[in-house]
């Protein structure tokens, strides 16, 4: 006697899921939750409230996705970490927006002579170079500017990555329609007077934590403004005559 005709179609759906999903998880389409909490290795951003979100900073290597507008502070964000590397490796600079400042290295005392720039004329050349600086093992960091990334050269760069130890800084422009990418980390990030506002909106073994106001006021004191609260400003204005008043309200 054969199966009843709803129990064959319950099992012909299930196969076809099952395919479905396998597919999805093959071109990293699909995350899949892990049951262990363990994260791999980090090494310190440099700045202790990011850390604490990340739960010890940045993977020792893999790739980071950081969507961003252009000018906002986005290198700012990896110079402690950049200036605490070793000495004796690279940082690798790949179509970087603007003229890389000799002096603004200098002043955080990152070693000029281990910063190397490279401009290919094509995204594919640019790629291989990132590829060939992440697999060497002579470069700690590798940041990438202006290339779309596709799923197949996230993970060519991600094996190149862990092969030479090195991890790999992708800059992209904030856009609407994007594709999930395999990468260990993605951030985006946007302007704020006390630094950045930083999004995690990816997580390679853990979730994501949301969004947060990294203060930069320490590090940067000339480019971000103090946050002055009420009650502050009540003591700040009781020696003080002098009353700023709005614009629209004076003359």
């Amino acid at each position: 006697m054969g199966l009843p005709l709803n129990t064959l179609y319950k099992y012909a759906v299930y196969l076809i899921m099952h395919e479905l999903i396998k597919n999805l998880q093959d071109r990293q389409l699909i995350w899949k939750g892990l049951q262990s909490t363990t994260l791999g290795s980090t090494t310190s951003t440099g700045y202790p409230q990011l850390d604490k979100q990340l739960d010890g900073g940045f993977p020792t290597h893999g790739v980071i996705e950081v969507e961003s507008q252009q000018g906002i502070g986005e290198l700012r964000l990896l110079t402690p970490y950049l200036a605490q590397q070793n000495s004796q490796k690279l940082a690798i600079f790949i179509n970087p927006p603007g003229k890389i400042g000799a002096e603004f290295f200098s002043s955080q005392r990152i070693q000029l002579e281990n910063i190397l720039v490279i401009e290919p004329q094509r995204d594919l050349d640019a790629l291989w170079a990132a590829e060939q600086c992440l697999k060497s093992g002579a470069c700690h960091s590798v940041l990438l500017w202006g290339t779309n990334l596709e799923i197949h050269q996230t993970k060519r760069l991600q094996a190149a990555s862990e092969t030479g130890k090195c991890l790999q800084f992708h800059f992209k422009a904030t856009s609407h329609n994007q594709l999930s990418l395999p990468v260990s980390l993605s951030m985006k990030l946007s302007s704020h007077a006390q630094g950045l506002k930083v999004e995690i909106t990816k997580r390679k073994g853990s979730w994501s934590y949301g969004s947060f106001i990294l203060d930069m006021t320490h590090n940067w004191p000339l480019l971000t403004e103090q946050v002055v609260y009420e009650d502050n400003l009540d003591r700040a204005l009781s020696g003080n005559t002098v009353l700023a008043f709005p614009i629209a309200k004076q003359g």
